[in-house]
């Protein structure tokens, strides 16, 4: 273009040196060629301008848009980089979801043993309060019944107790024995034949006599000290009770205990008395309760 531009000049340069050596009408051509060619150079040199501003809008955009393809493509980038995140993510939500579904799979068959096992552990427990309110019915009856057999007098002297679903029958010793002696008197014969008689219809149940003493020391040639006298006396009132009253012996032990089952003070004369005692326990056979205990659910 600029080659262009710089021929014309020339042209039109040489046009006027020759303008002496042609007519005037071929000047006048001359000249209006000439306008015209500067006509033709400023409406190029404008389209050059033109074109020039176009190339440079062209090169602005293209920058432009390639800034913009450049912010495109990393936008693609951290999006794909976030997809595959996600990814990762969904495959960790999916395995925890599948390990939970299946430990709650588990849990629900541990609730189910469970909810078993309470409920046959409630069986065993209604099972044992209906044996133990019989038990307890029992023992209130055979309680009456003994306070009833006994004369007023005799109920002074014999204290009975149910404690813990165990009937307890104490009697005093100067009621039942001659004094320092495990001999038993009248009237403690009299008293142990009503007992007896109240023990015989309850033949489900155990009888355990125990002897017990305050720590005064004994001196009786045939008696070594309270252990022997504790012991003595409880196999006199179960001899009684078998060989004078019928009681079945299987059902009868004996047991002293001495000095050491205090239920009173020893340091005045009537705590040494309450102490001096032998007690009557009727019980109910520990081979039934056993037998329910056998009966008892397995747990694993």
């Amino acid at each position: 273009m600029k080659q262009y531009i710089l021929t014309c000049v020339l042209f039109g340069g040489a046009l006027l040196a020759t303008t002496s050596c042609v007519s005037k009408a071929k000047f006048v051509e001359l000249q209006n060629e000439n306008t015209e060619l500067k006509t033709a150079i400023g409406d190029a040199n404008a389209r050059y301008a033109t074109l020039a501003k176009d190339a440079e809008d062209t090169r602005v955009q293209l920058a432009q848009s390639r800034s913009a393809a450049s912010s495109l493509q990393q936008r693609l980038d951290d999006e794909q980089r976030r997809n595959a995140e996600l990814r990762n993510d969904y495959s960790r939500l999916q395995k925890s979801l599948d390990k939970s579904i299946a430990q709650n799979s588990q849990g629900n068959i541990n609730i189910s043993k469970l909810v078993d096992e309470i409920n046959a552990s409630n069986r065993f427990i209604k099972q044992l309060v209906e044996a133990k309110s019989k038990s307890d019915s029992l023992n209130q009856v055979l309680t009456n019944n003994l306070t009833r057999s006994l004369t007023r007098d005799e109920l002074q002297e014999v204290d009975v107790q149910v404690l813990k679903g165990v009937v307890y029958i104490s009697l005093a010793d100067n009621m039942l024995y001659k004094s320092g002696s495990y001999e038993i008197n009248e009237r403690g014969q009299q008293t142990l034949s009503k007992i007896a008689k109240i023990i015989k219809d309850y033949k489900d149940y155990d009888v355990l006599v125990e002897g017990n003493t305050d720590p005064v020391p004994i001196s009786r040639t045939n008696i070594r000290n309270n252990w022997d006298l504790s012991c003595l006396r409880a196999a006199s009132v179960v001899i009684a009770l078998q060989e004078k009253y019928g009681v079945d012996p299987s059902r009868l032990t004996a047991g002293g205990r001495g000095e050491y089952n205090p239920i009173a003070t020893n340091d005045t004369e009537l705590g040494r008395q309450r102490n001096r005692r032998t007690q009557i326990i009727v019980t109910p056979k520990l081979d039934q309760f056993m037998e329910l205990i056998d009966q008892a659910p397995e747990s694993e």
